[in-house]
């Protein structure tokens, strides 16, 4: 079972690049998300005979309301400091000095859960007659669901929202960030990065495994020159990325030669840091709830008991994204010394909604059967 003691993400969390301008794994993930719902709601629209056309509706209040809300959320709820220190990074997802797209920094999934509520509150008042709130969100929930597993899995790419160290099988050592800003600059002499398992020495405690980070350099980069990278730079970020690299002392340790191709290479010895891959169980969760949800509906339709589909999916969803938060790090630093951090602080309030969402729901059955 050696080889299933940890696994080794080193993926570009970048499909290409063009410029300032970066196509990343998290925002294809992210639209993917919501297309696939779109179809989906198409699906369940055309079933209970509701005309199709205002999926297109839901999908542009669904679209805002979770962008708006989840990027508020995150500054309301983690960094309120941004709206006096700077209110325009709130909203403006580009740097200017120097120009650089940076997206969004920062979306919290309770922010764009309160904006989704609030959104289709409003969409099933303007919808009237015909549209009631519940019954939208019974249906939406579904979809919400599958979109929130991409979302989950973008992050896995972005190695955020990672989880506590451990020595469980199946463990992730997160390096991609770490080795992405090797090649980051534009003057940087490395051509390119890759990291394997150290076998020749033990695995630590707390989840330090042991690692070779191979650093081969672009031709015509001397080695003097190679070496003061190494022990500059390449030093300075093994450091600094101390969430996913124990680098154990000051100095870097490696061996350095010549490849075949006649390019200084380096291999770095040190320890990666192997997780829990927190982002993989939430979107795993999330399909399984997905399939949970459609099933429920796919039985009874238009019939199914207004409330039970979103009442479940707030029970299911907050009460593992409760149980999940104990398996991560923290978010941000206040939350340190806290007997429960803010994202299961947020998860109550959902998951008594759901509870007594549900139980009205039931109740009602029964009247009516």
């Amino acid at each position: 079972m050696a080889f299933l003691s940890y696994v080794i993400w080193n993926t570009s969390p970048e499909i290409f690049s063009v410029g300032s301008f970066a196509l990343r794994w998290y925002g294809l993930l992210f639209a993917a998300g919501f297309l696939l719902s779109q179809q989906v709601l198409y699906y369940i629209f055309r079933k209970e005979g509701k005309p199709e056309s205002d999926v297109d509706s839901l999908t542009i209040y669904m679209v805002v309301a979770t962008i708006v809300g989840a990027r508020l959320g995150h500054v309301i709820f983690y960094q309120p400091e941004l709206f006096i220190e700077d209110p325009l990074s709130i909203i403006l997802p580009f740097e200017f000095s120097p120009f650089r797209f940076t997206g969004l920094q920062g979306l919290a999934s309770h922010g764009g859960a309160f904006g989704i509520l609030f959104a289709l509150w409003l969409y099933s008042r303007k919808k009237k007659p015909g549209q009631n709130y519940l019954q939208v969100l019974d249906r939406i929930v579904i979809v919400v669901a599958l979109t929130g597993a991409l979302i989950r899995l973008g992050n896995f790419f972005n190695s955020e929202i990672i989880g506590l160290p451990t020595s469980n099988p199946l463990s992730v050592v997160f390096v991609n960030r770490v080795t992405e800003s090797f090649t980051s600059k534009k003057d940087s002499p490395v051509q390119y990065v890759k990291v394997e398992r150290n076998k020749d020495l033990p695995e630590g405690a707390n989840g330090r495994v042991p690692i070779y980070i191979y650093v081969v350099f672009k031709p015509g980069v001397e080695q003097l020159k190679a070496k003061n990278y190494l022990e500059g730079d390449i030093q300075y970020y093994l450091n600094y990325f101390d969430e996913y690299i124990d680098n154990q002392g000051s100095s870097l340790k490696y061996q350095g030669d010549i490849d075949g191709d006649g390019n200084y290479i380096a291999r770095i010895t040190t320890f990666g840091i192997a997780r829990h891959p927190a982002q993989l169980y939430e979107s795993i969760s999330c399909i399984v709830l997905f399939l949970i949800l459609f099933l429920i509906w796919n039985r009874k339709k238009e019939k199914t008991p207004t409330g039970l589909i979103f009442g479940l999916f707030m029970i299911i969803l907050w009460g593992l994204r409760f149980a999940y938060e104990f398996l991560k790090e923290d978010q941000v630093a206040f939350e340190k010394g806290m007997t429960l951090n803010m994202g299961q602080l947020l998860s109550i309030p959902l998951f008594v909604a759901g509870i007594l969402i549900l139980i009205w729901a039931l109740r009602k059955k029964v009247k009516t059967v």
